[in-house]
């Protein structure tokens, strides 16, 4: 055994070689092992095609956790690099699209924007005392805000030659991939190579004993976040080009990602111990657990538990390693120590665990939890929805799978939690299972547009439900009339109203086109009653507890008001409850959707009205077009489910 070792050790290369990098990299292990799993388990994960598909959804992530690699090897953390992506994307698109300026200036514009986000984070912490957490998380709130504000809450297109960046080259090689490709070695070479990079690693061991040492920690820790937010600005160009519009909303929670990937990769959140490739492979790991989750049609609902619990086994095992790879020797273990080789082996051992416990999670989490379609498999349909977070959505997807199964169909269901650029890599992976047909509930309009258009290349047919598709080609759009919908919300808390009165209005998420739309027709509807006044307008993102704490704040500066309406039921809930005995009688509330708890205030009396879609029905209408289309059918441009209002009696 001793000999084998030995033996392995002399040889540089070959499978021995091979296989002692893996065992000495948990990580590459475990991407390794990961790939080979779901190449068993699902025939469609080793293609060309989706591996390319890996690569871009890896590559956004990627991109930033190089950045907050530079931080979390000099023992800082940066929660704001998802909020600074959002803001540098708008600045391009703004500056370009609505300001003229020259693409070349305003990309420019957009990484300085990232430049100066990280370097007033580096001021904080640096010179301000504040700790890493509190200074970026101040930032995370800054740059979101200024997103919204610059935007206006509404996605801004971005000029041709940036949405090329989200096209390939020669026809196959994806550009983000090799954008991820080359800020990755700029970060191998500023860690590996560069006085700041050592002076990172240097901080991050023992900071104290890097100021003796004559390092001027106050100004690397400035480099350190400037360099953060200039990859956040870069992950948000490619992301907008991705999407072919700068999204306000964009890259909500993708800091968590970054940071997880870093640590997956084998850097330690105590500083000092961190490498560019680990970092790229924990990036890796993240994206081939969601394509291959995907794939394997395991439910929507679940697939973030398994994701959870594969980061916290990794992370948990690879420290307990790291513990066990660091025991002193002593004169009952000589074979501890660092340097001993009893511990080396456990050390290596250790590593291999972490690989095969996380893939073990994936492998059982899918036997498991596999949400299986419904029905036949001759017809492979592929579902995504904007979030399942909404019952009215849940409706849709409720009645998309009793539809599907009284079909004798596949239907497979996605859940894209409000997250464009998620809902984008899940039609690439319902492209590469060579779906029939698609269904997609776009986040937003616009957005969803790229990643439909190379639906259309593969010959896929994608049905919109709910909300239309712009610049792509689909089948039919089977909704409702949002602004229709939004005229007669105005005229039944018109008429509840007597036709005059003061009312607040609840948005939706910002960005979205049911906000904008069921906005767009209240507004609209208004202009027939003069009489009716909007003295608050807030969004409180389609959310019951955020609407609750809106109205709140609200009704403080406007304690008078006669009329709410929400943007849907479930803000119109969250209304309700702040306003008390008020709700119904002396404050009428408006909302729309007709969802189940709607309906039931509105029979109570505390809701005055609201807007009943049928979402249910139009979930089982998009299946059966979304069938007629697999098969070559003709299918209706534009179908309509009829809305009406339900109110009290």
């Amino acid at each position: 055994m001793a000999t084998d070792t030995l033996n392995a050790t002399k040889d540089p290369g070959g499978p021995a070689a091979v296989r002692r990098v893996l065992l000495d990299n948990g990580a590459l292990s475990a991407l390794v092992l990961l790939v080979a799993a779901m190449s068993l388990l699902s025939g469609d994960f080793l293609t060309t095609d989706n591996l390319l598909n890996v690569g871009v959804q890896a590559a956004v992530t990627a991109i930033l956790a190089f950045g907050v690699t530079f931080v979390i090897v000099s023992a800082g953390i940066d929660l704001s690099v998802g909020s600074v992506a959002a803001l540098s994307a708008t600045v391009l698109a703004w500056s370009a699209s609505s300001q003229g300026l020259p693409v070349g200036l305003a990309v420019l514009l957009a990484v300085g924007t990232g430049i100066a986000c990280g370097l007033v984070s580096g001021a904080l912490v640096s010179y301000g005392k504040l700790p890493p957490f509190i200074a970026t998380l101040a930032m995370l709130s800054v740059g979101r805000g200024l997103a919204l504000v610059i935007s206006q809450g509404s996605p801004i297109p971005v000029p041709a030659s940036v949405s090329g960046l989200g096209d390939t080259l020669g026809g196959w090689l994806p550009v983000p991939v090799i954008v991820m490709i080359v800020m990755g070695l700029i970060t191998a070479g500023v860690l590996g190579r560069t006085y700041p990079g050592r002076a990172m690693y240097a901080i991050g061991g023992n900071e104290e004993a890097a100021r003796l040492s004559g390092i001027r920690v106050a100004r690397q820790k400035l480099i350190v976040y400037a360099l953060s937010g200039g990859f956040a600005a870069v992950a948000g160009i490619v992301l907008a080009s991705r999407l072919s519009s700068a999204q306000p909303q964009a890259a909500v929670g993708y800091e968590l990602d970054a940071i997880a990937a870093v640590v997956i990769g084998g850097a330690s959140l105590s500083g000092g111990v961190g490498k560019a490739s680990g970092t790229l492979i924990g990036a890796l790991i993240l994206a081939v657990l969601r394509n291959g989750l995907n794939l394997l049609e395991v439910s929507a609902f679940w697939q973030q538990v398994v994701i959870g619990v594969v980061i916290a086994l990794a992370v948990l095992l690879d420290t307990l390693r790291r513990r066990a790879g660091s025991r002193p020797a002593t004169p009952g273990d000589p074979a501890g120590g660092p340097a001993g080789p009893g511990r080396k082996a456990a050390a290596t051992a250790g590593r291999f665990a972490v690989a095969a416990v996380a893939v073990g999670a994936v492998v059982l989490a899918s036997s498991f939890l596999h949400s299986g379609g419904s029905g036949g498999k001759d017809t492979k349909v592929g579902l995504s929805v904007s979030t399942l977070n909404n019952p009215f959505f849940v409706q849709l997807k409720a009645g998309a799978q009793e539809e599907a199964k009284g079909a004798g169909v596949s239907l497979t269901v996605t859940d894209a939690q409000n997250d464009a650029s998620q809902q984008a890599n899940q039609i690439q992976n319902f492209t590469s299972q060579n779906m029939k047909s698609i269904i997609i509930n776009p986040v937003d309009s616009d957005a969803a547009g790229p990643s439909v258009k190379a639906a259309n290349k593969a010959g896929i047919p994608v049905l919109a439900a709910d909300r239309g598709v712009n610049k792509a080609d689909i089948e039919s759009l089977v909704a409702s009339d949002n602004i229709a919908g939004g005229k007669l919300a105005a005229k039944t808390l018109a008429e509840q109203l007597g036709g005059k009165g003061k009312i607040l209005v609840l948005q939706g998420v910002a960005g979205t086109s049911a906000s904008r739309e069921r906005g767009q027709g209240f507004a609209e509807g208004l202009k027939a009653y003069p009489g009716i006044k909007v003295v608050g307008k807030q969004p409180a993102d389609f959310d019951r507890a955020k609407a609750l704490d809106v109205t709140t704040n609200l009704l403080q500066s406007h304690p008078g008001v006669d009329g709410v309406f929400a943007e849907n039921d479930e803000m119109a809930l969250g209304a309700v409850k702040a306003l008390g005995p008020k709700a119904g009688k002396s404050v009428k509330v408006v909302g729309f959707d007709g969802t189940p708890d709607g309906l039931k205030a509105v029979e109570n009396g505390t809701l005055a009205a609201t807007v009943a879609q049928q979402p249910r029905e139009l979930g089982k209408m998009a299946v059966r077009n979304a069938i007629r289309a697999a098969k070559g059918q003709d299918v209706d441009t534009t179908v309509k489910v009829p809305v009406k209002v339900v109110a009290t009696k």
